[in-house]
């Protein structure tokens, strides 16, 4: 037989090993390339801002060394103060001063001083008028922003003498320092050094870089004059800084080609390396395939020992085929019959378990089917029987928390803990699942020990519950039937113990109820909670808080009259009803939490709450939210009222001169500072700026359309006299009334 699953094993094997060495590779070509990025900027960074900081310290050492001269040389002081008449020696030795000045840094292109007095400008060559001085444009444009402190943007400078204009960059100081106002001091750098001194701190063979000023434009490109390069379309951009002592950015980057050159350092020796590992990590694939197919091997040969004996048709399938269908086979044939059994004798133990509490009419062959299905011993039929049904609380969360298969696991470890914890008290039970969330237990009671019985399931019941919540985390509810003398009145018990789980929320979680227990409260009226209920809901539109007392005693009563979850429920939802119907004409916020989208949260607190102090909380809390969203609605329309009301008194006795705050006040029954609150808040304007716009307006009117005198005006607009009217209007029109009335008909009668 050829070896077919030696080559399926090594070709599962391959691809993965080639596909994991392939994406290895990748990722460290990829980790490199980041790393070499990264460091490649920051290297790129660390340049451009040294150059930055090399340019702003030049500059800078430029304008302090001049600044120094003007402060320790008096004679600019005096030069400045005199006339234009009798500075000729000051001239002669300045002049001097500002070419020394000039001569000592290559990069100061010139230094001149412009004196307001007679608007003259003094270079090293001598004095000359500003009309006629070549760099006039700048003084008189620095003239008129006296405070600016920074450099200008590169310009043209033609000096006197110079037939080609020169590009500089300029600043300038008032005089005397640091803020006089009799002349101006004026630097100008030359760019071409400043430009000279960028080339010599760059490689053009590998990085670019570009400065440009507060406009984007470019001023300069370094080594674009040698024809490397000088643009950015070469390489990419990995560096931008702005230099807020020039005004300039600088932009930089690597250009292309140089941002992957690390790749030609890797040695050839590494790349045999690699490729050696690979190999000798195939080879070892191989010897490890083979090595692990040897039992496989020996298993085959013996199965093809197995055919030549039985004169069996050599197989042409692969090896595992082989083995599946030799294992297939020995198995089915010893677990068909074993199988088919269980299966059989399971269903059938199961119906019997549901005809039983059904009440369905076995007749004579119920003793037979007993004997032959059920788990309790053969004299059973003379003892009394009662039914216990226990109930997975949060049946929905125990879903969601586990699988199909894990909810098997548990529900059958549930069915044997009750099992087991029965046989310890040396009681007989069987168990069956009825329902997703229910499983019945038939328990046989020693025959006249019905009360010391009843107690004994109570604490069978109580051991279990605790243990499977402690261990399985899973809560339970019990409910305990009647005891009976038949197995065929098993049915009444079931009965009694169903009925007694839909008292669950009067009896809160974990309870273990009795069927017989819940006969006297089953019938309680739900007709008397009616009347409490439309008690409660008009003490709540009342904004009475007596209705948080009337809720307390039905809840009270819920819990005396042990009514059913159903009852409960139901008689929420139609106090809930009841109240949305009250309150959904105050607001659209009411109308939507008690009948809208968010009605869904209280119909949520009904259906998740477990016991009754867990609704009666959930209940109150959202009650209690409600009531305060609809004790502000009723407040805010009282309110609205109020001061919609004031407004209105306000615009008819404006021309009152009693008119004021504790006016209102008394009018309206609240004190003066609340009812400029109110005021403000609704209206965003103080009661004193509406009450002077209404007279305002009203005054304004009367000037323009009447002849009446100004102090028949102010009294009609309750000003006492004309004066203080005067002063009012001035100062919300700019003029006085008589001079507004005079302006206004002036205009008129153009």
């Amino acid at each position: 037989m050829q070896q077919s699953w030696f080559r399926r094993l090594l070709l599962s094997y391959f691809p993965i090993f080639l596909i994991t060495i392939t994406i290895i590779v990748f990722l460290s070509f990829l980790m490199v390339n980041e790393i070499s990025r990264k460091e490649t900027a920051k290297a790129d960074a660390v340049s451009t801002r040294f150059i930055m900081e090399n340019l702003e310290r030049s500059v800078n050492d430029i304008e302090m060394s001049v600044l120094k001269e003007m402060e320790t040389n008096g004679s600019y002081s005096a030069y400045l103060n005199r006339s234009s008449g009798d500075d000729e020696s000051l001239i002669y030795s300045l002049a001097p001063r500002l070419r020394a000045l000039n001569e000592n840094s290559e990069l100061i292109e010139s230094v001149y001083l412009y004196r307001d007095a007679d608007k003259t400008v003094l270079t090293e060559r001598g004095r000359s008028e500003l009309s006629a001085f070549p760099d006039r444009s700048f003084i008189e444009q620095a003239l008129q922003k006296p405070d600016y402190r920074g450099w200008s943007d590169v310009r043209s400078l033609r000096e006197v003498g110079s037939t080609a204009p020169i590009r500089v960059i300029s600043m300038y100081k008032r005089l005397p320092l640091p803020f006089g106002s009799q002349g101006m001091l004026v630097i100008n750098v030359s760019m071409y050094p400043l430009e000279q001194i960028v080339n010599a701190m760059t490689n053009d063979s590998i990085s670019f870089l570009i400065i440009k000023d507060e406009a984007g434009e470019p001023i300069f490109e370094a080594h674009k004059a040698e024809g490397v390069g000088g643009s950015a379309s070469g390489g990419k951009e990995l560096t931008t800084l702005h230099s807020d002592r020039l005004g300039w950015t600088f932009e930089s980057g690597i250009r292309t080609g140089q941002l992957y050159a690390w790749v030609s350092v890797i040695s050839y020796v590494w790349i045999a390396i690699g490729i050696l590992t690979v190999l000798l990590a195939v080879v070892y694939i191989v010897y490890i395939t083979r090595k692990n197919y040897r039992p496989i091997q020996l298993v085959m040969n013996r199965l093809q020992s197995i055919q030549l004996r039985t004169d069996a048709p050599p197989s042409k399938k692969d090896e595992l085929a082989m083995i599946d269908n030799a294992l297939t086979s020995l198995i089915s044939r010893s677990m068909d019959y074993e199988k088919q059994y269980h299966e059989n004798l399971t269903l059938q133990r199961s119906q019997l378990f549901i005809d039983l509490v059904g009440g369905h009419k076995l007749g004579g062959d119920l003793a037979d089917k007993m004997r032959k299905l059920s788990p309790l011993p053969q004299d059973a039929e003379t003892r009394c029987y009662a039914i216990a049904v226990a109930e997975i609380d949060e049946y929905p969360l125990f879903q969601s928390q586990y699988s199909a298969k894990d909810q098997n696991v548990l529900k059958f470890a549930l069915m044997n803990v009750f099992q087991e914890l029965a046989r310890n008290e040396n009681l007989h039970s069987w168990a069956e699942w009825i329902a997703g969330d229910r499983v019945a237990v038939l328990i046989a009671l020693p025959e006249g020990e019905g009360s010391r019985s009843t107690e004994d399931l109570r604490g069978i019941a109580d051991q279990c519950r605790v243990w499977v919540e402690d261990k399985l985390r899973i809560p339970l509810r019990f409910g305990i039937g009647v005891a009976v003398r038949r197995l065929e009145e098993v049915e009444h018990s079931f009965r009694a113990a169903t009925e007694a789980l839909r008292h669950k929320l009067s009896h809160g979680k974990g309870t273990i109820l009795f069927g017989e227990e819940m006969t006297s409260g089953d019938l309680s009226p739900v007709l008397p909670y009616l009347g409490t209920i439309s008690e409660l809901v008009k003490d709540f539109r009342m904004n009475n808080e007596a209705w948080r007392d009337g809720l307390q005693d039905m809840f009270d009563r819920f819990r005396k009259d042990r009514l059913k979850d159903d009852a409960i429920r139901s008689l929420l939802q139609t106090m809930m009803r009841m109240l949305g119907h009250e309150l959904d004409i105050f607001s659209e916020e009411l109308r939507d939490r008690l009948s809208g989208d968010q009605g869904e949260s209280w119909q949520r607190i009904l259906d998740a709450s477990r016991s009754l102090d867990e609704l009666e909380a959930g209940i109150g809390e959202f009650l209690s939210e409600t009531y305060r969203s609809y004790v502000v609605v009723s407040k805010t329309n009282t309110y609205r009222a109020m001061i919609n009301e004031m407004k209105s008194y306000i615009e008819e006795h404006f021309s009152d001169p009693d008119l004021s705050l504790k006016h209102l006040s008394d009018r309206f029954q609240i004190s003066g500072k609340y009812a400029s609150y109110l005021f403000k808040t609704e209206f965003d304007m103080k009661f004193v700026d509406f009450l002077v716009h209404l007279r305002m307006e009203r005054a304004e009117k009367l000037l323009l359309e009447t002849k009446l005198p100004i102090q028949d005006i102010a009294l009609q607009i309750g000003y006492a006299n004309s004066i203080t009217f005067g002063r009012v209007f001035k100062r919300t029109y700019g003029v006085a009334p008589g001079d507004y009335r005079k302006l206004k008909l002036r205009s008129s009668g153009e």
